[in-house]
């Protein structure tokens, strides 16, 4: 069984691509193609690291005196550059999400496992 297992594993580990039929554009593209979502990634990951670095905290609590929180500010913080950069930073992460996924497919693609 162990024996199994290993071959298993060197069988997926290895890049021998002799069964695997693959288009050769997608041969040929694939590392430019890899390289540039790479750099993309890294880019909007320091743009996360950014704006979450920016970003406020959200503990603002309940006033002593008043117990009131709903100010103009907060139903307003929307417009203001605090909630411009929580909406960046939605953004950004759903970048990252699809880049990712993106690189996931192409790279399942490449290897001919599709």
């Amino acid at each position: 069984m162990l024996e199994n297992i290993t071959s298993l594993i060197s069988a997926a580990a290895s890049d021998d691509k002799t069964n695997q039929a693959v288009a050769p554009w997608v041969e040929n593209s694939f590392p430019i193609i890899k390289i540039v979502l790479i750099c993309i990634l890294a880019v909007l990951a320091i743009a996360m690291i950014v704006f979450v670095c920016m970003q406020k905290s959200n503990q603002n609590g309940i006033s002593a005196i008043s117990g009131q929180t709903n100010t103009f500010y907060n139903r307003n913080k929307g417009a203001t550059l605090q909630g411009k950069i929580k909406l960046l930073t939605i953004i950004d992460a759903v970048l990252i999400l699809v880049v990712t996924i993106l690189f996931l497919i192409l790279h399942t693609i490449y290897r001919g496992f599709i």
